[in-house]
């Protein structure tokens, strides 16, 4: 089992050219509908409310065959406004409640069973949540592999000496981290997001991935560097396009028998075969994704299907 931790919300659709459509959404959420879809069991740890949007992230995680063990609370369910630019760039307006009271008291129940726990995005930064999440994975470290993706949000957290402290603390618990580029240019404005990335491995992850857009991705590990071109597509909007990447990196991992703490001196020695492999079977997810609206990450059939 693979469990995901994070935000869901509704992502409220706009652009010039069409109404408006509803999607559930939260990069969390999106990375365990993508696991799942990949043919990895993953479960999904977050808060949404008693209401309408609530219930449509429930009938959007059965669908998607991914159990959600917390319970709809009283607070409104989270929503983002995406507003789509001419090329398919999309910018974000945030509704927001995250809070998961008493969640490490309950690690063992919501862990059983679980050989990797992802993590990222506005769950690791806005409180009072986000300590929560960094007391489970700080609990959960020794037991699971730990993966990472900041996902920035400076509208949300616009401090980004303080978005850089939390990113800090789940870096140094995480094994592999993803980042964007610009995520890696606004917390370090002053060293390139390479720069960046090698000073994170240095911190104690395994693997750091730069996703840079038509650049193609780019990582490294204790065997060297790596990158792979992005593949050509049609690009529809980029809603979901970083956690489809997410999901798909994560599931080449397992694939690669690379998932669970007794494996983790193991994933660090990783090398840049097995590396670039990854690198290419994520941004072949994320290609997909771009082709069509909204966050709707591929099946595995359709990763299987000639490019």
């Amino acid at each position: 089992m693979l469990t995901v931790i994070g935000e869901t919300l509704i992502d409220e659709v706009v652009s010039d050219t069409a109404s408006m459509r509803f999607h559930v959404g939260g990069s969390p959420m999106n990375v365990a509908v993508g696991l799942a879809r990949l043919g990895h069991p993953a479960q999904f740890v977050g808060r949404y409310g008693d209401d309408a949007y609530g219930r449509m992230v429930q009938e959007h995680l059965r669908d998607n065959s991914v159990p959600f063990p917390v319970e709809p609370d009283g607070a409104p369910t989270s929503v983002a406004t995406a507003r789509l630019d001419p090329a398919g760039g999309a910018s974000y307006d945030f509704r927001l409640v995250w809070e998961l009271p008493g969640l490490a008291a309950r690690k063992d129940a919501l862990l059983d069973g679980t050989t990797l726990l992802h993590t990222g995005s506005i769950a690791t930064m806005l409180a009072p949540g986000a300590g929560d999440v960094l007391a489970l994975v700080t609990a959960a470290h020794p037991l699971v592999t730990v993966t990472y993706d900041p996902n920035c949000r400076p509208t949300i957290i616009r401090d980004a000496a303080f978005a850089r402290g939390q990113a800090e603390k789940f870096v140094a618990l995480a094994d592999v981290v993803k980042a964007s580029d610009e995520d890696l240019e606004w917390l370090y404005p002053d060293r390139t997001p390479e720069d960046s990335a090698r000073a994170w491995l240095e911190a104690g992850a395994a693997v750091v991935v730069v996703t840079r857009g038509s650049k193609g991705p780019w990582a490294v590990c204790r065997a060297g560097e790596v990158s792979v071109p992005a593949p050509s597509t049609s690009v529809v909007d980029t809603v979901g396009a970083g956690d489809s990447f997410m999901a798909a990196l994560l599931g080449a991992l397992v694939d690669l028998e690379l998932d669970g703490a007794h494996r983790r001196d193991e994933l660090r020695r990783i090398h840049l075969g097995q590396l670039t492999g990854m690198l290419q079977y994520a941004a072949r997810a994320a290609a997909i994704t771009v082709s069509r609206a909204g966050a709707n990450p591929p099946t595995r059939d359709e990763m299987a299907r000639p490019a």
